[in-house]
């Protein structure tokens, strides 16, 4: 006799909502025969897993059914906006993959942290550890058992309570830019697992609800050897914190004061 145990099998989620789908199109900002790229909104997963049932490549293949292969280049938090860029090709996959392992692709991060930098422009080198939390979730600690990383930072604008920093990381390791900007005593403005409550808090108030940090460019060679290069504008909602929002936030500190 021969028994059988049960088995459970998978039949595969929900399709992703059409309506989803078709407004992902809407933030595309580039497209040829080996690639695509985006400027992702922030709330968006880079792909499903992890109780998240779709993320762009699933809603993208789901609108396009001609993509039946598109694969992520890269990735960006979930909580990021920005350049997310996507092979059309495996050809093409490789081909980026091999320059990103070589160093041979430039990011350029726009990040709104706590305070009034003073720094100038430095390269932050600390190792980071992930560690993992209840159900899985991830956590990225400064830590002499981690992996290098190192991300150059560079100030484009101080508002006294806020400073608008250019960064390029140099390795990319989970959370880099968030972990190594809370380290140096600068968390990101709305992060809310590496920031400061406080700060957070009152951000939101003045109309920044979620995180401040925009994957503003990417750059790299085709294989042909020419350089492209990716620019994604910043979202409204950042767009009106930093004209609005920063400005009520610097009276209400003076009125404090």
């Amino acid at each position: 006799m021969v028994r059988v145990p049960p088995a459970r099998i998978r039949t595969g989620g929900p399709a992703p909502s059409d309506r989803l789908a078709a407004n992902m199109l809407d933030h595309v900002l580039y497209e040829d025969k080996r690639l695509l790229v985006i400027n992702k909104p922030t709330g968006v997963a880079v792909h499903g897993g992890s109780g998240i049932s779709h993320g762009v490549i699933e809603l993208l293949r789901h609108a396009r059914p001609d993509l039946k292969d598109l694969a992520l280049v890269h990735r960006i938090d979930r909580e990021t906006s920005g350049c997310l860029v996507m092979a059309k090709r495996r050809s093409a996959l490789r081909e980026l993959h091999a320059r990103f392992r070589e160093g041979q692709v430039e990011k350029n991060y726009l990040a709104l942290v706590v305070g009034d930098w003073q720094f100038g422009d430095q390269l932050i080198d600390a190792p980071l550890y992930v560690q993992h939390r209840k159900q899985g979730e991830r956590h990225v600690v400064v830590s002499g058992n981690g992996k290098p990383a190192q991300t150059r930072v560079g100030l484009s604008r101080t508002f006294g309570v806020y400073s608008l920093l250019q960064c390029a990381p140099v390795t990319g390791r989970t959370h880099q830019i968030r972990v190594h900007l809370e380290h140096t005593g600068h968390p990101i403005v709305g992060d809310e697992r590496y920031g400061d409550e406080d700060a957070n808090r009152v951000a939101k108030k003045f109309g920044l609800a979620r995180l401040f940090l925009h994957a503003q460019s990417i750059a790299f060679a085709d294989d042909s050897g020419n350089e492209l290069h990716f620019t994604a504008p910043l979202a409204d909602d950042l767009e009106q914190f930093l004209s609005a929002g920063v400005i009520e936030v610097q009276r209400q500190k003076k009125a404090r004061n």
